[in-house]
């Protein structure tokens, strides 16, 4: 039991960086984009590919990085200056990465079995430590991720999702911060798809598939949770989102009837009710209130009636 919830808190540490790129489009910049789904395994084909080639592990999850950036910026670009619809410019790049991540790998799987990766030193050690330094990885790159959303460009990303017009009429580029914006979630969604690959030791052409989905659960579970007040409280729930969502589903994969062909069908359960909660939530203060206001009314009216 605590073996499969440690590994599930690696886990979740890990999507959490694909977890925060979503975050970034769909809450942000309110744009939907299914690219993630290509952009995870073209983070992980770079890495791989080079990694067994010989190539520094370190240099390649930076490369990865920068593949699953360059897909994002031509997502945006389809958008902005192709004016495709933002839904299918994402569909057609996701596509169009399923067979550019087989030409990068070669074939629809790279195996790193025996070869040396960012993760190698940790594979060794207590999964106490492997989780801290995940951990603090994770938590370096959700706060530079804070302090650029606090910067002028950042600001202007933020303005872009909540009114491209108004923030258009104050002379900024919404083209460029979109195309921005897209880019630099994408690059994050490939930089958990490099990591995952290190992590299990292989990449494969459909280990993508879903992950849009499992990115919504873990921004709305973390949503649920600690709500979206600040952007530092936000980036932060959709940490702990995520590790949350691993955990239960670890969990529930322990029950009997449960079996991994479940996944999608668990992470569906989980998003409905992370969904529901703040609904009836709201749905509940709002009659509290309203039951509030009708007792005042009527002791208002009460001590008139007295005076009368």
């Amino acid at each position: 039991m605590l073996a499969s919830i440690y590994g599930a808190i690696v886990l979740g540490l890990l999507y959490a960086l694909m977890a925060l790129g979503v975050y970034i489009t769909f809450r942000i910049l309110d744009f939907p984009d299914l690219t993630v789904d290509g952009s995870f395994v073209t983070g992980g084909a770079i890495c791989a590919t080079m990694i067994s080639n010989g190539y520094n592990p370190y240099l390649a999850t930076l490369a990865g990085f920068a593949g699953g950036a360059l897909a994002g910026v031509c997502t945006g670009l389809l958008h902005t200056k192709g004016k495709i619809n933002g839904l299918l410019a994402g569909i057609l790049m996701m596509i169009a990465l399923y067979s550019i991540n087989i030409r990068i790998m070669g074939s629809p799987n790279v195996s790193l079995l025996n070869i040396d990766t960012v993760v190698s030193p940790l594979l060794d050690e207590k999964i106490g430590i492997y989780i801290a330094v995940v951990a603090v990885v994770v938590l370096l790159i959700k706060t530079l991720l804070d302090l650029f959303l606090h910067t002028d460009l950042g600001l202007a990303l933020r303005a872009t999702g909540d009114n491209d017009r108004m923030i258009r009429s104050f002379g900024a580029n919404t083209d460029r911060t979109k195309i921005l914006g897209i880019g630099l979630s994408n690059g994050l969604v490939a930089l958990a798809g490099a990591l995952l690959a290190q992590h299990g030791g292989y990449t494969d052409v459909n280990m993508g598939v879903g992950m849009i989905v499992i990115g919504l659960a873990s921004v709305i579970i973390g949503e649920a949770i600690f709500g979206m007040r600040r952007v530092w409280i936000a980036t932060l729930a959709v940490v702990v989102g995520s590790i949350v969502y691993r955990i239960v589903y670890a969990l529930a994969l322990r029950v009997e009837w449960f079996d991994s062909s479940d996944l999608k069908l668990i992470t569906a359960v989980l998003v409905i009710i992370a969904l529901v909660i703040p609904q009836v939530r709201r749905a509940m203060k709002q009659k509290s209130v309203a039951r509030k206001r009708t007792l005042e009314l009527l002791g208002q009216t009460a001590g008139k009636g007295g005076r009368a």
